[in-house]
């Protein structure tokens, strides 16, 4: 309860009490001495030789507050932690009095001498140990010894030995102790108690990494912890048994974890089928076996929401009859609408199932050309519809039928695909590569589309203004697009999706000087900006070609403070003709209603002669626009 002058004030009694010759007073003078020292760090040093000194005693109480104040001082200062590891010998000395001692009455829980000194030894043992190998050798017999003596069969002795895993394994220790730490964790899965089965799991993930092989001799123990009604430990089962998937085991281990699927709960499923695949695809024995797995993770959870989504997206290639298939099956855009209809209408079909059913049968509307009345009446049938979300769809989408029809075609556009042409991703994941690696997507098919970056790329515009004060913004337009719609669907004509219900039309903008802000390997950049209103800004950047090769792949990207609400309009188109043939412009709106100090930073990215470039360049003044406002 003192403050830390009063603390200051008393240590040098509280140190003189240390050496008093009544044990009592020594212990409740050693726990003293402990919460100076948490309160004011650099009187730690005061207390270090009487502390010493304190482990020459045999009351179990001074003992005890003596390594609890030992263990303070190390884990708070490097130099008193060097100097300390001089009395690890001493410790272990104590240790082997308690482990192979007779029975004592006054010390003894549950058949074990004082498991909470143990307890407290071992901790500090660990500090000491940890880095060091003269410690830890000076240890290992020790640990050795109490992780072999020790019952088992009490709640006491499972404690002694947990603290006995955990400091084999922080220390640097010979390989069979490891290995013979691992097995009593893998005692510990077969206990009752779901609790020691769960800090089991916890110490396994940790170590996994560094002792797969040890770890590897306990599957069997570990999968069959999957089956346990303890959710935590089943998702603890789950992690550890995903880390344990390797080329050898992958065919056993993938049964093991689809059972697991087909009835595990609905919060680790989602979990469970992203581990799935990302071990199918690293260890996958076959093409074959790798898609069958695929499907098999499917039909366990979300194929229709699958298949409605690629219907919608590529509905009119499955019109076209050119599967590769001996007998290929010839559909008609009737047999496509039948089956959509059939999930909207199917009481086994989630409200989500259903939203993706209404989106695919909207997007059909751009690739068939014979049935657009049919999904008109669909769409129009559902706003109506009870569940909110899929009636917000329906509005929305017959909006688009009537006052932005001309606008239908571009925000119901294809994905584009993404390609694989960084070693550093599978499957949209980053492996570490360097920013510069990423390339995005490229439309495959003709009219110019702001190209959709994979989720881990947009993230990676988070740091493009590495320095600035305020974290930011990416630049994908999805702050623009209206609930219900899918990220992608970014108007070709410019229109904000916002304004979808709303008839606000954007005004059109008045010439503004424009000012190079990049210049390299004949790429310029040149921005012009206009105000808007008190807090809007629309910037206009056109870049050009001044080289003797035709650029293509041309994207812009942007990142902002995060205060800032940033709305990219479509690009002009994606590709730079040589020696300044045409031009490529993108809008870009700011809304900056805090008034922050506005800065943006844009990343460029084309390909050349065969080779990609990618470069960023930070605008820090905006041209015609006050500072203050802006």
């Amino acid at each position: 309860m003192g403050s830390a002058e009063m603390c200051r004030d008393l240590a040098p009694e509280i140190d003189r009490l240390l050496r008093a010759s009544n044990s009592y007073i020594k212990k409740k003078a050693a726990l003293c001495a402990v919460h100076i020292v948490r309160k004011v760090h650099d009187l730690g040093e005061l207390f270090a030789p009487a502390a010493r000194s304190l482990l020459t005693e045999k009351n179990h109480g001074v003992l005890h507050g003596a390594v609890v104040l030992i263990t303070e001082l190390c884990e708070r200062n490097p130099e008193t932690l060097e100097r300390f590891r001089k009395n690890v010998p001493d410790l272990v000395q104590i240790m082997k009095g308690l482990v192979i001692s007779g029975y004592s009455p006054e010390h003894d829980v549950a058949g074990i001498s004082d498991p909470f000194l143990q307890v407290r030894i071992l901790r500090l043992l660990r500090i000491l140990g940890r880095n060091n190998e003269a410690a830890s050798d000076a240890m290992n017999d020790l640990l050795a010894q109490v992780a072999t003596n020790t019952d088992s069969t009490k709640t006491v002795g499972n404690a002694v030995l947990y603290e006995t895993v955990l400091t084999v394994l922080d220390i640097k220790s010979e390989s069979g102790l490891r290995v013979l730490a691992v097995n009593i964790l893998g005692r510990f899965l077969l206990n009752n108690d779901r609790n020691i089965r769960y800090i089991a799991m916890i110490s396994l993930q940790k170590i996994v990494g560094t002792d797969h092989n040890a770890v590897q001799r306990h599957r069997g123990t570990i999968v069959d912890c999957l089956k346990d009604q303890d959710a935590s430990v089943k998702r603890r089962a789950l992690d550890l048994s995903l880390a344990l998937v390797s080329a050898s085991n992958i065919r056993s281990m993938m049964k093991e974890l689809l059972l697991f699927l087909s009835s595990c709960p609905l919060e680790l499923r989602s979990q469970a089928a992203s581990g799935i695949f990302n071990a199918a695809e690293r260890y996958a024995p076959s093409q074959r076996w790798h898609i069958d797995t695929i499907l098999h993770v499917l039909t366990t959870q979300s194929l229709v929401q699958v298949a409605c989504w690629c219907i919608g997206e590529y509905g009119d290639l499955l019109l076209r009859g050119e599967c590769q298939e001996t007998e290929a099956v010839q559909v008609s855009e009737d047999d496509v609408l039948d089956a959509l209809e059939t999930v909207l209408q199917s009481h086994m079909s989630s409200p989500a199932t259903r939203g993706f059913a209404l989106t695919a049968t909207m997007k059909l509307s751009t690739r068939i050309n014979d049935n657009v009345d049919r999904i008109r009446s669909i769409v129009s049938i559902y706003g109506s519809c009870i569940d909110v979300e899929l009636q917000q769809r329906a509005v929305e989408y017959n909006a688009l039928f009537k006052k932005y029809d001309h606008m239908r075609a571009a925000v119901l556009e294809r994905m584009p695909v993404i390609e694989k042409n960084s070693p550093g991703h599978t499957n949209g994941e980053s492996t570490g590569e360097p920013v510069k690696d990423i390339q995005p997507a490229k439309v495959k098919q003709g009219g110019p589309l702001l190209p959709q970056q994979p989720a881990n790329q947009v993230c990676d515009l988070l740091d493009l203004l590495g320095g600035s004060e305020e974290p930011l913004q990416p630049s994908p337009a999805v702050a623009g697009t209206a609930p219900g719609l899918p990220a992608n669907t970014i108007s070709q004509a410019g229109g904000d999706l916002l304004d979808l219900l709303g008839g606000l039309e954007p005004a059109p903008l008045a010439p503004a000087p424009a000012v190079p802000v990049y210049e390299k390997d004949g790429v310029t950049l040149t921005l012009s900006c206009e105000k808007q209103s008190d807090s809007g800004l629309t910037v206009t950047l056109t870049a050009s070609n001044s080289t003797d090769s035709d650029i293509s792949s041309f994207t812009l990207q942007a990142a902002v403070p995060k205060s800032v609400q940033l709305h990219m309009k479509a690009p002009s188109g994606d590709s730079l003709p040589a020696r300044g043939a045409a031009k490529v412009t993108q809008m870009v709106v700011l809304n900056n209603p805090n008034k922050v100090n506005l800065k943006m930073r844009v990343r460029i990215s084309y390909n050349s002669q065969g080779s990609a470039f990618q470069d960023t360049v930070q605008i820090d003044s905006f041209p015609g626009l006050s500072a203050a406002g802006h």
